[in-house]
């Protein structure tokens, strides 16, 4: 399973991408908007910052509710970074984003279907012509369903379909989420960077350095 950061703070998809396990970066307009930035301007230094990941997604804006509207701003973020192939345009679970999906994907632009909730919303994204769709995890968790078992769900339906669409996990809370959706089949897990510095954690591992520590210190006295 791949890992995408998602958040639109410089910092923390800079520090992602130097330990070398950033496959993607995603944003919306709420994590943009919390950087007190333009939003093109941001997709931009965000492309330019990462250049060798698969995906940054840009999300259409909710003003845009016609297909057609977001084919607009999908042709205008696609210009950001002359034509930058890494760009993926993100996309809502609407019969209008579904459209536009389908018209984006023949086009040869990657698209991000998010705001997943069912196994029936996952199968029309990827009928779409969706690149990835994203099953929001911790939404689900938070009015007591279980959003892994969407993945899980989502994950055996392609696999049944053939299907190539990629599922993205996304509102990851914390490290069980990451090891859960890895075990459902996800391929890619998007994670703020603060459960990225979680999982590299375990205080077995603090307690080791320690330790070696104070006999390296030994050693050499």
């Amino acid at each position: 399973m791949k890992l995408f950061i998602d958040t639109a703070n410089l910092e923390d998809i800079r520090k992602a991408y130097r330990i070398g396990v950033l496959s993607g970066v995603t944003t919306n307009p709420s994590l943009v908007a919390k950087e007190g930035v333009k939003f093109e301007d941001r997709i931009a230094e965000i492309l330019q910052a990462v250049p060798e990941v698969e995906s940054v997604s840009a999300e259409v804006t909710p003003d845009a509710v016609t297909a057609e509207e977001m084919i607009a701003q999908a042709n205008e973020l696609i210009k950001i970074n002359n034509n930058d192939k890494n760009i993926t345009i993100k996309l809502p679970m609407t019969l209008a984003g579904l459209e536009a999906c389908r018209y984006l994907s023949r086009k040869g632009v990657k698209t991000n279907v998010t705001l997943i909730f069912t196994v029936n919303q996952a199968l029309l994204a990827a009928r779409a012509g969706a690149t990835y769709v994203s099953p929001f995890l911790g939404r689900l968790d938070d009015i007591s369903e279980d959003g892994v078992q969407l993945v899980t769900r989502v994950a055996e339906l392609f696999r049944v379909h053939n299907l190539d669409t990629q599922i993205i996990a996304a509102s990851v809370r914390h490290p069980d989420h990451v090891t859960r959706v890895a075990l459902a089949g996800a391929h890619i897990a998007t994670v703020p960077f603060s459960v990225i510095e979680q999982l590299v954690k375990h205080p077995l591992t603090d307690q080791g350095l320690e330790k070696f520590a104070a006999d390296w210190k030994k050693a050499i006295q």
